[in-house]
């Protein structure tokens, strides 16, 4: 049974072993259900303004932390309720088996020759335009997927259930939801996404780091080298647009032996990004390598992020007892 100083850390580990074993759940999904709320609540408040958009971020966010703290406050004093509530949370917002299952899907298409299953896969994985992807392109946007996935489904919801329990569970997937709903460059979207969008981008600076750092460290589990891995980390982090995405990409790129980067294509627009890594494009073969990494490095995390939440929850007792005592 529990105790009050590891309910969230074993929370944390039951649920990141829920999504390692299952998945995400095979019916409601409540990632789902927040996303159709958040929709319904921008229908209501949009206007072409940040001012509009800050708002949408404050109530869309708000609540599930609300939620989270209520929930967590409820629980503090009962282990077993705080386990399950924890295990729960963790399952709903980690993506990790499903990542690397539609990397293996995307291998698989690829392997076959089957460009046309390929093209209609992609957009299980990212929002590019697949109607005119080649194979080395398929498989690049997969792998960049992949990397960046693992710091956003995986690493970053881990940390901040590590750090704030419940509540940055919650919190973090909301946030992260929203990056997706309205954060992307569009002329509806423009300003009134920008908070979501630097929310978003703030909650992972921490993680897209610690993600490049543990890519770094287990690169021989996809065959490479953590000294090769960490020098094109070091030289091309800072290249990509995104202030986190170049930290995760540029280690996968290092860890797989591969080149990333180039002329992404959305539907209506196009972006060309500097090219990370110095090996050929990506095949069919390096996107298994990039799920077998993705799942050490969830794996890591989880460890990483029960230790934090163990030391937070032991601070906070030591916290409350001199507190007691002052009085």
């Amino acid at each position: 049974m529990p105790h009050r100083w590891t309910a969230d850390a074993a929370g944390l580990i039951a649920g990141y072993l829920l999504d390692a074993a299952i998945g995400d759940p095979r019916w409601f999904h409540p990632v789902a259900g927040f996303g159709t709320a958040a929709a319904a609540l921008e229908r209501r408040v949009y206007r072409p303004r940040r001012g509009a958009g800050a708002l949408f971020t404050a109530v869309a966010v708000g609540v599930p932390v609300l939620a989270g703290l209520a929930a967590g406050r409820a629980t503090r004093r009962v282990p077993v309720a705080r386990f399950a509530l924890t295990t729960a949370a963790t399952w709903t917002v980690l993506g990790g088996r499903t990542l690397r299952k539609e990397s293996r899907e995307m291998a698989r298409h690829l392997q076959a020759g089957d460009l046309p299953a390929a093209r209609g896969r992609l957009n299980h994985l990212c929002g590019r335009d697949p109607s005119a992807l080649d194979e080395p392109e398929l498989a690049r946007a997969t792998v960049e997927s992949v990397a960046e996935n693992t710091s956003d489904a995986v690493v970053a919801p881990l940390l901040w259930g590590a750090a704030l329990g419940p509540a940055g569970l919650l919190g973090y997937r909301a946030a992260n939801t929203l990056d997706a709903m309205v954060g992307h460059r569009s002329a509806r979207y423009e300003r009134f996404g920008t908070v979501s969008a630097r929310l978003d981008d703030l909650l992972n600076l921490v993680p897209s780091r610690l993600t490049g750092l543990l890519t770094i460290a287990v690169a021989p589990v996809a065959g490479g080298s953590p000294r090769e891995t960490l020098r094109v980390w070091r030289r091309d982090r800072a290249d990509h647009p995104s202030p986190n995405a170049g930290q995760c990409e540029s280690a996968m790129a290092g860890a797989l032996g591969v080149r990333l980067g180039g002329r992404n294509v959305y539907f209506g627009r196009s972006e060309t990004r500097p090219f990370l890594g110095d090996g050929p494009r990506p095949s069919a073969v390096h996107l298994r390598r990039a799920a077998r990494l993705s799942g050490v490095v969830g794996a890591a995390a989880v460890l990483l992020a029960a230790g934090g939440a163990v030391v937070r929850c032991g601070l906070a007792a030591a916290l409350r007892r001199g507190g007691s005592a002052a009085r």
